[in-house]
């Protein structure tokens, strides 16, 4: 066994069905007396649902949350924030909204209770990402990891079988990107492998039955043991490819999760072969990389980024960008090869070392 230094970061987790009932108690238990309530426009009606149970600790709602998290959008959160004397966020949605929340933290260093209703895994990092001139930048700081999380199943009730689906594999690429983190650890690993399995579980049950709550709280506890992961541990090139299509060329952020998931992994299993096992026993194939590729086509996502609006002619700009300033990976990252998988995932082909 190789050496390892594991560091928990504190959070509170209330898991179950109806526990979105909980929120105010979750805001007083932060310190909390005045909460903003943050969504995108979208999940208006959800917002207005906490803010009713929020009663007197309610400061105000912002629906402006968007994908990518804009600068402008950051500032806009910053000052109502401040003109409302919030002292606490309350993040109802999925990354986007929760990265809303984290800008607002960044700044003004308030809690934030996070309500996540899809997969993504954001509310369990200290991760915050920013899109500012076509680029987005990341960091991490534990001012904005949230300081409760309430994962209440029924608040996914109502998300859209494709957003379910590309959802969980963007919680899956998290802790499969764990699996071979230059800063992992034993424990970071056994929970890896449980989500993967989890949510390679729920997902085609939820594909069959879209409103199976036991496969949705299967998915949900998936994506909690996924986003713990990241929160822990580094990511490697899938993640920096989905960083730069998203933040450079405003590809939707699980969808693209889905397409280059398969790919990046093929990119790196020749240097990462005992994460690949892990990989592949937890979703039930034989190569972990096809076999991802194989479930996200059998399930209906999409599995070509032509599909999601980049041009061909774009291929050349990303690889540029992902060569710029890459994160730490496991396999030297080389620009005919990396070049080479940003064109099988546009094609939608098969993923291949």
């Amino acid at each position: 066994m190789k050496d390892f230094l594991y560091t928990a970061h504190p959070s509170r987790v209330v898991f179950g069905s109806g526990k979105v009932a909980s929120v105010r108690d979750e805001v007083e238990a932060v310190g909390s007396s005045r909460a903003l309530v943050l969504c995108t426009p979208p999940q208006r009606a959800q917002a207005e649902m906490v803010a009713d149970l929020l009663g007197s600790r309610l400061a105000g709602i912002h629906d402006g949350a968007e994908m990518h998290v804009p600068i402008e959008s950051a500032r806009k959160a910053r000052e109502l924030a401040a003109e409302l004397g919030a002292d606490c966020a309350v993040a109802v949605g999925g990354g986007s909204t929760i990265g809303l929340g984290k800008a607002i933290a960044l700044e003004a260093t308030i809690p934030i209770v996070a309500i996540p209703t899809t997969y993504a895994g954001s509310e369990m990092t200290p991760i915050y990402g920013i899109t500012e001139g076509g680029l987005k930048k990341t960091g991490k700081d534990a001012r904005v990891l949230p300081r409760s999380v309430i994962y209440d199943p029924d608040l996914t009730m109502s998300l859209p079988l494709g957003m379910s689906l590309v959802s969980g594999m963007n919680a899956i690429a998290h802790a499969a990107e764990g699996l071979y983190a230059r800063d992992g650890n034993p424990v970071m690993s056994l929970m890896a492998e449980e989500g993967i399995r989890a949510l390679a579980e729920g997902m085609p049950r939820i594909a069959e039955a879209s409103d199976d709550r036991q496969a949705r709280s299967l998915c949900l506890y998936g994506a909690w043991l996924c986003g713990t992961v990241l929160g822990h541990v580094g990511m490697s090139l899938h993640h920096k490819l989905c960083h730069t299509l998203g933040g450079s060329f405003n590809l939707p952020h699980a969808e693209t999760h889905t397409v280059v998931l398969p790919h990046a992994l093929a990119y790196n299993s020749p240097a990462t072969p005992e994460a690949m096992d892990r990989i592949a026993r937890a979703i039930g194939a034989s190569d972990a990389p096809v076999g991802l590729h194989r479930m996200a086509s059998d399930l209906g996502m999409p599995t070509a980024l032509r599909d999601l609006g980049l041009k061909e002619s774009d291929l050349d700009r990303a690889c540029e960008i992902a060569l710029s300033n890459p994160y730490w990976n496991p396999r030297p990252i080389e620009a005919a090869p990396l070049r080479a998988l940003l064109q099988r995932a546009w094609e939608g082909a098969q993923p291949q070392p």
